[in-house]
């Protein structure tokens, strides 16, 4: 094997690249270790061009069971399967990264895999992007890097720290937890969860992520000069000039009439790009119409920005600033659900249904990065082709479904109750039913409302918007509150933030453009916090905190604690025990290792369930009274069923009266309902009872009631 390694010391740890012909076949590859963790990235571009209108990148991020040290899957497939949300996630990272950096007219197909082959307490989503950009760096393909990721880390009382480990980041007191990405001292990438972090801190911390981008970067242009080959020559396409003529004489003296309609959305754009690139098809049949499609593109993108830039001039006519107009509604879809939230930001509407359930309705994740890990909140997000009044394909859930779902969970989960409070598992369901931007940051509003109509109790409404931005070639730029479809489509960074009155939990940031300054990013953030404030008070004015009590429809759960060596008798042997309980109450039943139990159900069956354990598990004290039950006579005494369970005790035939009773039976008998008072409980948990502690009177009565009362001796 021939080889070559190249390392530096990141955050007091080696930070390793290897090249080598163990992949010799891909134009570019690269083992990257940092600690115990160990991926390949891989770099592959196609001899020829595909026919289409789009950059054809393709990011795969692929785990692997091995690299865990763990063998997964079901029963019957022990195969990895479709990648994991966490894969995607990760590999969206790095797709976010570099695709701003290629050429958008490259139509040959590039694909980068990244594949983890080992993994210890280092996360390799970072390394993903740091080892991407040494692949294709060093490959012949085209490409504008290097571009490297850092991930910061803060808890509330200490100070940054630099890729810190999953146990770090596993802390209570975490403030942030934040992946940054760039290249000279911009950034172009970012995803941020936040318990509540003020703006001026996450601020800091992207000037110290830019720092260590740097040394990375400067680490990767070593490299890359040292044993990078010499780049495709791939020719851009030429604009032919009969085409440019034509747009100039018919579309141009009527674009900005188009363009800067005022009208909210993409159909007047639409309306006159249909027009043009019916004119071109007929005027010019011979010439490709992506040429055409492509000029009409280039020029409403000038306009958009030029229109911000020099004149503060948008294509709905809205100040810089301003928002489109707010709706909120709590609840009013059908009794049934356990919550909803309607939320309108223009022409962005989301629907968002909340659904309660036990325990056992969690999420259980068993995967390469986790195992056997509960999840007991979940967003997810659907978008129809209906929203963009488009035809399309039903029921599949694409990468980018996942992603906006995940940015929306990272937004709401620093508010949702802990376990001990709220022990209900929680699932959001937002349907974006219009779009027109930032579906995602809609859906952040649409749950808030959703878990306050259905009683939940949050820590504190969370609210989300999107920024965007237009920069031109010399640096000058503009910050837009609240972007839209074409400022979304043809601007330069979308730029999301969520968040409390007090401070920021999620951001998710994209560019079209190599990176954006971090002044630019620090006014974007002031931007966020002043809408974001505005939206909370539409949200608040419709429903001003969670509704006192969960749904009707909702299953009630009950919590109590036993101890940890009753934990096996509740279970009984091979599960009989507690399966009979369920049977018996129709509840579900689950036991923490802790010795915590949830009796979940609806119609009381939580509360009978709940009844019968604690039955089962009472400790019994003497002098303590109840109702109990005769199940057999003996010549010493009565045994008696006491509580709701099968507990037994001996009623003593010295306990059963004040005076002499000389045969059980003129007194018992089984089916009996008495009164008794437990005497004591010996070292074997056997119970002593007593029916004259409990009633000195029974007796008597009950002698009254049979027979004459036999002589005193």
């Amino acid at each position: 094997m021939k080889k070559k390694e190249f390392s530096m010391e990141l955050n007091g740890k080696k930070l390793s690249a290897e090249f080598s012909d163990l992949v010799e076949n891909a134009h570019g590859s690269v083992l990257l270790k940092y600690g115990n963790t160990v991926i390949l990235a891989t770099a592959v571009i196609s001899k020829e061009e595909k026919d289409a209108d789009y950059l054809p990148l393709t990011v795969d991020y692929e785990e692997k069971f091995y690299a865990s040290g763990q063998i997964l899957g079901g029963n019957f497939n022990k195969r990895e399967g479709k990648p994991s949300d966490e894969a995607i996630l990760s590999g969206r990272v790095v797709d976010r990264t570099i695709r701003p950096l290629f050429d958008q007219w490259i139509r040959n197909e590039i694909q980068v895999v990244i594949t983890i082959l080992s993994i210890d307490q280092d996360d390799p989503d970072v390394l993903g992007v740091v080892a991407a950009s040494l692949a294709l760096g060093v490959s012949k393909i085209p490409f504008a890097g290097p571009v490297s990721a850092v991930r910061i880390g803060k808890h509330k009382t200490d100070g940054m720290e630099i890729n810190p480990t999953y146990t770090e980041r596993e802390n209570e007191n975490f403030e942030i937890d934040l992946i940054a990405c760039g290249k000279d001292e911009n950034i172009n990438m970012i995803e941020l969860g936040g318990d509540e972090a003020g703006e001026s801190v996450i601020v800091d911390a992207l000037k110290k992520a830019s720092e260590e981008i740097e040394k990375i970067n400067l680490w990767q242009k070593a490299v890359i000069a040292e044993i990078g080959v010499p780049k495709l020559k791939l020719t851009a396409p030429v604009m032919p000039e009969e085409i440019k003529n034509l747009f100039t004489t018919k579309i141009e003296p009527k674009l900005e009439n188009f363009v800067m309609s005022g009208i909210p959305g993409g159909s007047k754009i639409g309306e006159i790009m249909d027009l043009w690139m019916k004119l071109a098809n007929e005027k010019y049949p011979d010439i490709k119409s992506s040429f055409a499609e492509h000029l009409f593109e280039e020029k409403v993108d000038t306009m958009i920005h030029e229109q911000v830039l020099k004149n503060n001039k948008r294509a709905d006519g809205r100040g810089i600033d301003e928002i489109r107009p707010l709706f909120a509604q709590a609840g009013g879809i059908s009794p049934i659900l356990h919550g909803s939230g309607i939320f309108y930001r223009g022409g962005t509407h989301i629907l968002t249904a909340l659904t309660l359930g036990g325990p056992s309705d969690a999420q259980i994740i068993n995967g390469m990065e986790e195992s056997n890990l509960t999840k007991r909140f979940m967003h997810h997000y659907n978008f129809p082709p209906y929203s963009t009044g488009e035809t399309g394909k039903m029921g599949n859930t694409n990468r980018r479904m996942i992603g906006h779902g995940a940015l929306a969970e990272k937004a709401l989960l620093p508010v949702i109750p802990k376990n001990s409070i709220f022990p209900y598992t929680v699932r959001l369901v937002s349907e974006a039913m219009s779009s027109n931007g930032s579906t995602s940051m809609g859906s952040v509003c649409a749950s808030t409302i959703a878990l306050m109509d259905g009683g939940v109790p949050i820590k504190a409404p969370v609210a989300g918007i999107a920024s965007g931005l237009m920069m031109d070639k010399k640096g000058n730029y503009k910050v837009l509150t609240d972007i839209q479809g074409p400022e979304d489509h043809y601007g330069d960074m979308d730029f999301k933030v969520a968040g409390t009155k007090n401070g920021v939990t999620a951001i998710q940031m994209d560019v079209k453009v190599a990176g954006v300054p971090i002044p630019a990013l620090t006014e974007a953030f002031e931007k966020a916090k002043t809408a974001r404030l505005k939206i909370l008070e539409v949200i608040l004015k419709e429903i001003a905190e969670p509704r006192k009590d969960i749904s009707s429809n909702a299953p009630k759960i009950l919590v109590i604690k036993i101890n940890l060596d009753q934990i096996g008798g509740v279970i009984g042997s091979g599960g009989k025990t507690i399966k009979e309980i369920k049977e018996k109450t129709g509840a579900d039943i689950d036991i923490e290792d802790d010795g915590t139990v949830y009796c979940t159900g609806k119609d009381g069956s939580a509360e009978k369930a709940k009844a019968i354990i604690e039955e089962m598990t009472h400790e019994y004290k003497a002098g303590e009274k109840f109702e109990g039950t005769v199940t057999k006579t003996t010549d010493f005494g009565a045994f008696v069923k006491i509580g709701q369970g099968d507990t037994e005790g001996l009623v003593h035939i010295s306990e059963i009266a004040p005076f002499r009773v000389e045969k059980v039976e003129s007194l018992l008998k089984a089916g009996d309902k008495v009164p008794v008072m437990v005497k004591g409980v010996d070292e074997r948990d056997r119970i002593s009872l007593s029916i004259k502690q409990a009633d000195p009177d029974w007796a008597k009565r009950k002698t009254n009631t049979t027979s004459p009362r036999p002589p005193l001796n």
